[in-house]
């Protein structure tokens, strides 16, 4: 298995050498060649991995299938380290939870940080551990979080050997439980960076880190961000677990709902798809910030500045500069590298937007690809959350609201709707007391983070600055 970047870059490389890397030298993101296609005999002894052996299992017969330079001993032993009941809480890891005859919640939130993003990151620290260690090298991971990646990152790699984590945020725009959890981390080997501006500039400082490559290669830079395609890799496996719980045979169809703001997520569940997993719909659900609604509804692509991206009450999603979203268009555009870094490099840069309504391939996303989309605004989050504590006794969090809100305007006949947890209710407790009238209970291990102390650093959205940072604590 090799992999290609998005924009063309004519070296083809293995799986643990994009591990470490991050963007592409041409500044595009990596993807298999070719997708592996499961069958139906596929599917069904899957579906018996999963049930019999366990998550574990399922994940490293998924990995295997992009992954030949590990040995399948030692991935396996990484995928058994990694997926386990004690640090997941279920059997199943990723249980499904019935809400009524139509829509169920996976849940991908009892890891460590209380967010889907642990499903990724605890595989991906083991990962980097296993790969620095083999190589004796070190490497330090530049980030940026709109509230759930950052820590579990960092939850993921601290004490891990060979790793320094440089984890900048969006100053004053995370929820206070977020922040107390990524700030209160005194391990040496984790750094919190608060950035003046919104999500989007972290990303684009990532970026520019990322594409200066004498800077790169001196201090070693990689990511954990969702562009790194091993994080993205490792939330396809959920896909897979949710479709077998959801159904009974391997023909039958599922659609999925999921929050999205930088289009990972969502780009996991096309990757699945496309690797032969029965999926009628993938529901693209944003909040206020609605771009990528905008795009599926009709083919413009056009990013907000800073001042132009809401502050709502789904802050995870308040990002108005999808960085997953060229991989999905790479594969729209049939995997044409040339317009696809016509896009990226240049339109956007120039213009802030580019449109595909009249692409040809456009017009049958729906039918091809299956993607749809909607948003969901501030009172309709109330109202779901509300509804759901008041029918159900289930207190959901704002970013799982957005996702059931969008779900309901496309629900099939006879055909499952799986909406995608993104963390536990306590993440977000003002937003829950807002709709219900009560916080959501603390569990036990977080109780002590309102008194805790916090060390970040604070700076403007320059990247010159966040560079010097880096080699400062490197040197």
């Amino acid at each position: 298995m090799f992999y290609i970047s998005t924009r063309g870059h004519s070296v083809k490389k293995k799986f643990c050498e994009i591990l470490l890397e991050g963007l592409a030298p041409d500044g595009g993101l990596y993807l298999p060649e070719t997708y592996p296609k499961l069958l139906a005999d596929d599917l069904q002894r899957c579906r018996e991995i999963y049930f019999n052996k366990g998550y574990a299992y399922l994940a490293f017969e998924i990995l295997s299938l992009y992954i030949d330079d590990i040995p399948h001993d030692d991935l396996l032993a990484l995928c058994t380290k990694t997926y386990t009941e004690d640090v997941f809480g279920h059997r199943l890891i990723t249980p499904l939870r019935k809400l009524d005859d139509t829509i169920s919640i996976l849940a991908l939130s009892n890891g460590p940080t209380l967010a889907f993003k642990d499903m990724a990151m605890q595989l991906l620290g083991n990962l980097f551990e296993y790969e620095l260690l083999r190589k004796n090298q070190e490497l330090n991971i530049l980030g940026a979080t709109s509230g759930d990646t950052g820590s579990a990152a960092e939850y993921a790699m601290r004490g891990k050997k060979g790793v320094r984590v440089f984890m900048t945020s969006p100053d004053g725009r995370m929820s206070q439980f977020q922040k107390a959890q990524m700030f209160s981390l005194m391990d040496a080997n984790i750094f919190n960076i608060a950035i003046q501006g919104v999500f989007d500039d972290c990303q684009d400082i990532v970026k520019e880190v990322s594409s200066d490559l004498d800077f790169k290669k001196s201090y070693n830079i990689g990511t954990v961000n969702s562009i790194n395609w091993a994080r993205l890799l490792a939330q396809v496996v959920y896909y897979f677990a949710g479709y077998f719980q959801a159904t009974n045979g391997n023909t039958q169809r599922v659609s999925f709902s999921v929050p999205s703001g930088n289009f990972g997520n969502v780009c996991a569940g096309h990757v699945a798809k496309m690797m032969g997993l029965p999926v009628s719909k993938l529901v693209v659900a944003t909040n206020e910030n609605n771009v990528l609604d905008d795009f599926f509804k009709t083919g413009l692509y056009k990013v907000r500045d800073s001042m132009s991206t809401y502050e709502t009450s789904s802050p995870s999603m308040d990002i108005s500069k999808a960085s997953n979203f060229e991989r999905f268009i790479f594969d729209l555009l049939q995997r044409d590298s040339e317009q696809t870094a016509n896009l990226f490099s240049t339109q956007l840069q120039t213009k802030g937007e580019f449109s595909l309504a009249d692409h040809p391939e456009f017009l049958q996303i729906r039918e091809k690809y299956g993607f749809v989309s909607g948003h969901s605004h501030h009172a309709q989050r109330l109202l779901a959350i509300q509804a759901c504590f008041e029918s159900l006794g289930e207190i959901i969090d704002p970013h799982t609201a957005d996702g059931l809100n969008v779900a309901r305007q496309f629900v099939e006949p006879g055909i499952p709707m799986v909406v995608l947890e993104t963390a536990l209710p306590i993440k977000f407790s003002d937003v829950i007391h807002e709709a219900i009238g009560i916080a959501p209970p603390i569990p036990d291990k977080f109780k002590h983070l309102e008194t805790s102390a916090l060390r970040f650093e604070a700076m403007p959205a320059n990247t010159p600055l966040v560079k010097s940072f880096i080699a400062k604590h490197c040197a």
